[in-house]
């Protein structure tokens, strides 16, 4: 695990297929993020390291605010300027619901199933 308070968590659970896929839990929110900079390093990191491919499972993510999405999109912009790609997997309803308001939606790859979401690195 690379970051942790007590109401959040982010850790790369594994290598799938060379998919670096990381599970995020708990807050997504401002005072939760003070480690958050970590969320951003270590996933560019693995884009230095030989894994563009990132999957983030934010299945057990409990909530998220602004800050949150903007951790989320400044990961996805560094991946993505590193020549690698971000995808997002497992949305509970209310990040789901939260990421349509807001129109993140459309910038980001949601999937619902890890083998489909896998398969959908070009």
């Amino acid at each position: 695990m690379f970051a942790s308070r007590a109401d959040s968590a982010y850790s790369l659970s594994n290598l799938v297929f060379g998919t670096a896929k990381f599970c995020a839990s708990g807050k997504l929110a401002g005072s939760e993020l003070e480690g958050s900079a970590a969320l951003r390093d270590e996933v560019r990191d693995q884009v230095t390291h030989g894994h563009p491919k990132i999957l983030l499972n934010l299945a057990d993510v409990t909530y998220i605010d602004s800050a949150g999405l903007g951790e989320l999109t400044g990961s996805y912009t560094s991946v993505k300027n590193r020549g690698g790609q971000l995808k997002l997997l497992s949305l509970t309803k209310r990040v789901h619901d939260l990421m349509q308001i807001t129109k993140l939606y459309t910038v980001f790859d949601v999937y619902d199933d890890e083998k489909k979401a896998i398969a959908s690195f070009s």
